[in-house]
């Protein structure tokens, strides 16, 4: 619990120094930091990284996972609306467990476990123009290999909303 709150802290100081410091932006945002709500839900922290680029960072809750997953986006107009955006990315996670836990219908546990992955992820985005806040619905398909060789193939849709600055 000491390593994600430690986490959560770097990230906010981050997101916090980017929003401070970071380039003039017209109808967009530097960061933002919410709620995403899924088969893995948690905090997510995006950061624009370039004109169409953004780096995601999710610390998510799965059954009794904690997963921590990167993720770099491209993000494209949509439908000629104002803040809508198509978003399409690939990054990696890594997921640990303690206790007992029944991992993905196969087998049940005792202890702890450590997992692996890689993701991808498409999804539309709308920053609502008049107020800081966008809502996102994704779909994030994974593939993991745990530390006993197994291997799982997760899809994760999502909905989220977060706060932009």
């Amino acid at each position: 619990m000491k390593t994600l709150k430690g986490l959560i802290i770097t990230l906010l100081c981050i997101v916090t120094s980017g929003a401070i410091f970071g380039q003039s932006l017209t109808g967009d945002y530097h960061a933002a930091i919410g709620l995403r709500a899924g088969e893995t839900s948690g905090i997510t922290f995006k950061f624009r990284t370039g004109e169409t680029s953004r780096v995601e960072l999710l610390a998510g809750v799965w059954s009794d996972w904690i997963n921590l997953t990167g993720l770099y986006e491209r993000h494209v107009p949509a439908f000629s609306v104002e803040g809508m955006r198509w978003y399409y990315g690939a990054g990696g996670h890594v997921a640990f467990a303690t206790g007992n836990y029944y991992n993905g219908g196969r087998h049940y546990t005792r202890g702890s476990d450590f997992a692996a992955g890689v993701d991808g992820i498409a999804g539309i985005e709308y920053k609502i123009p008049p107020i800081p806040i966008a809502l996102s619905l994704d779909i994030k398909p994974f593939m993991e290999i745990y530390r006993n060789g197994d291997l799982y193939f997760g899809v994760d849709p999502g909905l989220g909303v977060k706060f932009t600055f």
